[in-house]
């Protein structure tokens, strides 16, 4: 973009694949020539991890692509990983407003830039997808950008809600990218639905392919769909509320 200089964005990836080394990851990538090599593109990515865009910006380090993600703005607030993220201009979302973060993507992408979004908006419990919202759809259709689904997998191993960090050696990571969908906007919830069926396909093709050893039967980051002991959909949905109930308690009891 004019004006847009990447100082931190190429040292920092540096340092990260430097710790992916150190860490011991090895990764399954498939698909990620669909990423286009120029122009405007967004990458719609599965959530089942709090680093997902750390990893997920692999998945376009093969055309060449620096992402920028749409992350929620709690993240931005940080003293630290604020100055960071605003560094390598990602787009801060305001749930309370997300006009302005919409106005943003939609100029990153009109300008050429891949912006990398999470339309489930919250990390799945399940590791199934969970319902998207369509604004993934809706961007894509009014910036005239293909939407490419991203599946990660493997990622929930690191770090994830309701479970302990564990950043032990030794893990495999799952990247598998899809061809472009091309919304035109006429129906954004049916081209939302087809994007959650390609981005299903995808992360059940990660789990296919990732290694039988690292995931055996009963595997807490296993969908319970495909024995793992993960909780269902409907399980993952009341934990789900109930921590926005406990979230809006907090929030009323600072407020008194």
């Amino acid at each position: 973009m004019p004006g847009m200089r990447d100082l931190t964005y190429p040292p920092i990836i540096l340092t990260a694949k430097t710790l992916f080394r150190v860490l011991g990851l090895s990764f399954q990538m498939d698909g990620t020539h669909h990423v286009p090599r120029q122009g405007g593109a967004l990458l719609a990515f599965n959530h089942v991890s709090y680093i997902d865009f750390v990893l997920g910006g692999l998945a376009a380090q093969d055309s060449g692509r620096l992402v920028r993600f749409m992350a929620k703005k709690e993240v931005f607030d940080h003293p630290v990983g604020g100055p960071v993220m605003r560094s390598m201009h990602h787009i801060a979302v305001d749930r309370g407003d997300g006009a302005g973060s919409l106005a943003e993507a939609l100029r990153y992408l009109e300008e050429g830039e891949v912006v990398g979004i999470f339309p489930e908006a919250t990390i799945s419990r399940s590791f199934e997808v969970k319902e998207l919202k369509t604004g993934a759809a809706r961007i894509a259709a009014e910036a005239g950008v293909p939407l490419v689904p991203v599946a990660l997998w493997g990622t929930q191993r690191l770090m994830t809600k309701d479970h302990a960090r564990d950043f032990s050696r030794g893990k495999t990571i799952g990247i598998r990218v899809g061809e472009p969908m091309h919304p035109t906007g006429a129906d954004p919830a049916a081209e939302t639905l087809e994007l959650h069926s390609r981005l299903a396909t995808l992360v059940g093709e990660a789990v296919e392919a990732y290694p039988a050893a690292e995931q055996p039967p009963g595997s807490w980051w296993l969908p319970a769909s495909r024995g793992g002991s993960a909780p269902t959909p409907d399980e993952a949905a009341r934990l789900d509320d109930e921590e926005k109930a406990a979230r809006a308690a907090r929030r009323a009891a600072r407020e008194d």
